[in-house]
């Protein structure tokens, strides 16, 4: 990490002994260029949304939406909003809000879908809390998308901003405790811990919504899962 990445972001302490990096918008104004063009995880996490409003007019909010890439991809029935640390073209539908410190909510409205693609992975302690958050966003049948990277990877690489590095059990189980998990699975599989990049293995994957065990584990590169608001 040179100076100028050093600098992008503030240190704070949320547990003793503990210190845990988040970063301000400087840094998330200029990371949020990398997801302007779409990427493998943002088509399939599309693909998932359109698939399952089954074009029925549907609110959905985008947590930590970056550049609202996501947008693009979704039809003419979703009616899409987003909120992030750095928005670089203000739009009615966008909202700029740090949600580490800062609860997650669009003025008083519910959504049929909530998304967080790369989002859990830079939440550090506040994980519990965002989820919590996230669970009071959801109308009656609501569903929460969330993706979180697969740590356990054969050929692991963790990206240095990431302050939240856990097993996936571990973020399955803080899922749990506020969603019903309705299904989990790898976005892609790759023999590097990186989405696949030919043409040909991109097209083959972005239909598979299934979980193997063993190998979902070793060559999946991330993993979204698909739950709805835990009844009591």
């Amino acid at each position: 990490m040179d100076d100028s990445q050093e600098s992008t972001h503030q240190e704070l302490t949320d547990d003793p002994g503990r210190a845990v990096k988040y970063y301000d918008r400087d840094f998330w104004s200029h990371e949020n260029l990398r997801y302007s063009r779409p990427h493998f995880r943002l088509e399939k996490t599309a693909r998932i949304i359109n698939k399952l409003a089954s074009g029925r007019q549907c609110e959905l909010l985008d947590v930590g939406c970056g550049p609202a890439t996501l947008a693009r991809f979704l039809g003419a029935n979703v009616s899409y909003h987003g909120i992030d640390m750095a928005i670089s073209q203000p739009a009615p539908n966008l909202i700029e809000a740090d949600l580490v410190k800062n609860p997650i909510r669009f003025g008083a409205k519910r959504f049929d879908f909530v998304v967080a693609q790369g989002f859990f992975e830079y939440m550090g302690s506040a994980q519990e809390q965002k989820l919590a958050e996230i669970a009071e966003l959801l109308a009656g049948s609501g569903k929460f998308l969330a993706t979180y990277v697969n740590f356990g990877h054969r050929d692991r690489e963790v990206y240095w901003p990431y302050n939240n590095i856990q097993p996936l059990g571990e973020f399955r189980s803080s899922l749990a405790r506020f969603f019903t998990l309705e299904r989990a699975f790898p976005t892609s599989y790759n023999w590097r811990h990186s989405e696949p990049n030919r043409q040909f293995m991109r097209v083959t994957q972005m239909p598979i919504m299934t979980e193997f065990p063993l190998i979902s584990r070793l060559l999946g590169v991330e993993y979204i899962f698909i739950c709805s608001r835990r009844t009591r």
